[in-house]
């Protein structure tokens, strides 16, 4: 088996999983995207597993969704044109499917572009079996059917039928984005981001434009227990965002709502990614009721607004909340012996680096105590260091984009899989979380697609050619899969040594 892969792929390394670890690392120094020169600096406690260059489209969220068996990588994209060999056109950056059963020789399947002349990009999707979504007597959704979401571009949102995931097929327009009032900036009026769709209930927490608030990105929520059919629930920001606040707009570049992130009867969410973040956590249930005591429990009243908060932090000008996640319940080994709070609430918090060669202030991870949640604090930060990595003068961002989103159960409450745009994959260790500290990390050479960052620095203009690991996000069988947004492609990674033995795989 192991010869007749390597025949395919000559220049891949093919392990098998009885060799020993050292062999395995060994073989990650001739892996694709990797040169025997850096292989000390940039790779430790992990190796390159595959490689698929996505057509050379610059890359943002990676799902990974089981069809039996089968593992289908969904990968949205930024906006932009590429070449499609599948057939034979330029087509507008959308969303591409991927079949990463064998993770060793991924088989590109479908690239699906926006719909419509003005629309280019699908930063985001998400995807649901029909037989996970709710169903009422008689109605819901076709429970056969395998349905994604998706944006298109900055104009609306769309569901998919992905049943066959090479054949993807349009169902419906769920709604355009509106229009902010704020004055005109150079984000534009209409915008769209990331979003979530959670099976178990059908709700989607869309991100995007709603008519005549004051910024441009804002949670709205629909009913999509029937895809084919949704329902609009209401439309949430914070308070000072909605379209008859009084005073000053937020500043210009303010977009609003980063992305919304549910678990249960909690919602955390992030607004302003990079500067000024605000944090906010919500009781679900009474944002999607509303107070049963208001006249309209969803108009966007400040009294509504505040309803579901159970907790804000305001973050400093210089840091932002790109994502906010929980992780329940981590027992502190050296706490084992304490009467009280042996066992801590977490909450994960990335602040997005935005500017080229560290024009800007550096941003960090940061590990929040939401033990008591509606006081919710900061206990630790995590950063990868500028040198010896000279990642300030590499090209492009250097800094934290985000973590993945999926749970696991090798990785929660031990390990945090970060992309950290030059410095590529970060593996922290968080079982102290008062002291996190990296154990496994991997940067991807750059190839021929990689396409250039460029900045003006005291007049002068430079550019250059840098890996920009975007987001991260991992599969139940405990792979990592990285894209990059300079077009470098996808890169599906695996723990080794230590890393590999702290999330006992």
């Amino acid at each position: 088996m192991a010869d007749a892969r390597a025949a395919r792929h000559p220049k891949e390394c093919v392990v098998s999983t009885k060799i020993e670890l050292a062999l395995a690392a060994a073989c990650v120094a001739l892996a694709p995207g990797l040169s025997l020169a850096q292989r000390d600096e940039s790779v430790v406690n992990m190796r390159l597993v595959g490689h698929d260059d996505l057509q050379a489209r610059s890359a943002y969220q990676p799902i990974v969704h089981a069809y039996g068996e089968r593992r289908i990588l969904f990968v949205g994209h930024h906006a932009g044109e590429a070449p499609n060999p599948l057939t034979g056109k330029v087509e507008k950056n959308g969303l591409s499917i991927v079949d990463v059963t064998n993770p060793a020789a991924p088989k590109y399947l479908a690239h699906v572009p926006p719909t419509g002349n003005e629309a280019s990009g699908t930063q985001h999707v998400q995807v649901c079996d029909g037989r996970e979504l709710p169903h009422a007597a008689g109605a819901g959704a076709d429970r056969s059917k395998v349905y994604a979401l998706r944006t298109n571009g900055l104009l609306s949102y769309e569901v998919l039928d992905v049943t066959d995931p090479a054949r993807p097929a349009f169902v419906t327009t769920i709604a355009e984005t509106g229009v902010s009032s704020r004055p005109k900036s150079d984000r534009g009026n209409r915008e769209t981001h990331k979003f979530q769709w959670d099976c178990a209930s059908g709700v989607a927490y869309m991100n995007g434009t709603a008519p005549g608030w004051r910024v441009t990105r804002v949670l709205q929520a629909y009913d999509l227990s029937d895809p084919p059919h949704p329902k609009h629930i209401r439309d949430f920001a914070l308070e000072g965002y909605e379209p008859d606040a009084a005073g000053p707009y937020p500043e210009p570049e303010i977009a609003g709502l980063h992305q919304p992130f549910v678990v249960g009867n909690r919602m955390y969410l992030g607004y302003n990614s990079g500067d000024d973040g605000v944090l906010q956590i919500l009781a679900t249930d009474k944002f999607l009721h509303g107070d049963p005591k208001a006249h309209d429990r969803f108009a966007p009243t400040s009294a509504n607004l505040a309803y579901p908060q159970i907790a804000r932090l305001d973050f400093p000008r210089f840091w932002g909340v790109h994502t906010a996640k929980p992780i329940y319940g981590l027992s502190v080994a050296d706490y084992a012996d304490d009467r009280d709070e042996r066992t801590r609430d977490l909450l994960l918090v990335s602040s997005e680096t935005e500017t080229f060669r560290c024009q800007g202030s550096r941003d960090v991870l940061f590990i929040l105590d939401i033990t008591d949640e509606r006081h919710p604090l900061p206990i630790s930060t995590f950063q990868v260091p500028e040198e010896p990595g000279d990642f300030c003068h590499r090209g492009g961002r250097f800094g934290p984009h985000s973590f993945a989103d999926a749970y696991h159960p090798k990785f929660d409450k031990k390990l945090v899989v970060l992309a950290y745009f030059n410095a590529g994959v970060r593996v922290i260790d968080i079982r102290n979380p008062f002291v996190p500290v990296e154990v496994a990390r991997f940067i991807p050479e750059i190839t021929a697609n990689t396409t250039e960052s460029c900045i003006d620095i005291a007049g002068a203009r430079e550019c250059k050619r840098a890996i920009q690991t975007n987001n991260v996000n991992l599969d139940d069988r405990g792979l990592i899969y990285a894209l990059d947004r300079a077009s470098t492609g996808l890169h599906i990674l695996e723990l080794t040594g230590k890393a590999r033995e702290i999330a006992g795989l």
